[in-house]
């Protein structure tokens, strides 16, 4: 299969993460230079952050700049203690995001919240912006009485162009022109190639968006490059299409029952049905090629992306290729909302706590 045919096939996804696991093992590693990458676990959360350089966007497929993620499959618990860390998590490694920049307390903010409030799975912007703390009017109209260890910020969700006839990046492009902010952080629901990722990683990063591009709607970007000042984007991915569903379970299916097959003797197996326990699945638990192929056939033996073309192939043509969401996105979104906009509001303002 060739460059263009790969692309051609490449399931929708907005996270760099992902971007440079498909990267890796299908082109050489001359190719994968300019691609710096590190995994911490801080407090029990796992933080990873990629930085691009000019060289490897191409092979990436992804704008040279800073990529972290955070992953917060803690917080569906609702456990307010673990949300509590994840908003400090959060906080903590968005600081480190603007300071890279060089992003100073002085330094004045526009917050975008990206997306339709009228649709749960893309509501994420206009909701973290509900709660985002805003100071730009205190400034106008009292300066002189402003505590100046909240910076000054002005926080506005634009709606999407279907709604307002405007395009978005024209109704963000008037407002830096009119209130002239030092940076700008846009928030918006992303698009994965996984399901394991929905509603379980936040992304962020310092090269903008393009509102859109992981459904397949590409709208113009918002960057640096457009605009003439920094551009922070932070994202969780909501959606992930019907042709990742299907791979991804053919996967997890496959990984069941080798899992199954290695385990067969466990002592408790007769006490509790393998169905009854939370499972947790790695790459060692799958089955041989020889088993593999027993049970699934041809399918079993093809590479991802093979897999993922000839399941394009049956899906897309018939209209059957669905935007997904979980079914508890409603809870999902208050709770990301939350730590999202708490954990903004303490990397933008100095004087913020957690309660």
């Amino acid at each position: 299969m060739n460059e263009q045919e790969q692309k051609k096939w490449q399931c929708r996804s907005d996270l760099a993460l992902e971007a440079v696991e498909q990267m890796v093992g299908q082109v050489d590693e001359d190719q994968q230079k300019g691609v710096h990458y590190q995994e911490d676990n801080i407090k029990g959360l796992k933080v990873t952050c990629i930085d691009v350089e000019k060289e490897a966007e191409e092979s990436v497929g992804k704008k040279a700049g800073r990529y972290m993620t955070l992953d917060t499959s803690s917080i569906l618990s609702h456990d307010h203690d673990q949300l509590t860390v994840a908003m400090e998590v959060f906080a903590q490694q968005f600081k480190k995001l603007l300071d890279h920049r060089n992003i100073t307390d002085e330094h004045t903010c526009l917050v975008i919240g990206l997306g339709n409030d009228h649709v749960t799975p893309d509501a994420l912007g206009p909701m973290v912006v509900d709660e985002v703390i805003v100071t730009r009017h205190l400034y106008e109209l009292r300066p002189d009485e402003v505590d100046r260890s909240y910076r000054e910020v002005s926080a506005l969700a634009p709606g999407v162009m279907g709604m307002t006839g405007i395009e978005t990046f024209d109704v963000i492009e008037s407002l830096v022109k009119k209130i002239k902010p030092d940076f700008l952080v846009m928030v918006d629901a992303l698009a994965s190639r996984s399901i394991t990722r929905v509603n379980k990683m936040i992304q962020m990063t310092d090269t903008g968006i393009a509102p859109g591009s992981g459904v397949g709607n590409k709208r113009k970007a918002v960057d640096e490059e457009s605009l003439g000042i920094p551009v922070f984007s932070i994202g969780v991915p909501t959606v992930v299409d019907a042709v990742s569903i299907t791979s991804d379970t053919i996967d997890l299916l496959l990984k069941h029952i080798g899992k199954s097959l290695k385990e067969e003797k466990r002592s408790y197996k007769k006490l509790v049905p393998f169905s009854m326990v939370r499972q947790q699945y790695s790459e060692d638990d799958l089955p041989s090629d020889e088993l593999r192929q027993q049970f699934m056939g041809q399918v079993g033996l093809l590479a991802e992306e093979d897999k993922r073309q000839l399941i394009s192939e049956v899906l897309t043509p018939n209209g059957f290729n669905l935007i997904v969401t979980p079914k508890e996105i409603d809870t999902a979104m208050e709770d990301l909302a939350t730590l999202i906009s708490n954990g903004i509001n303490r990397a933008l303002h100095q004087n913020v706590q957690f309660s």
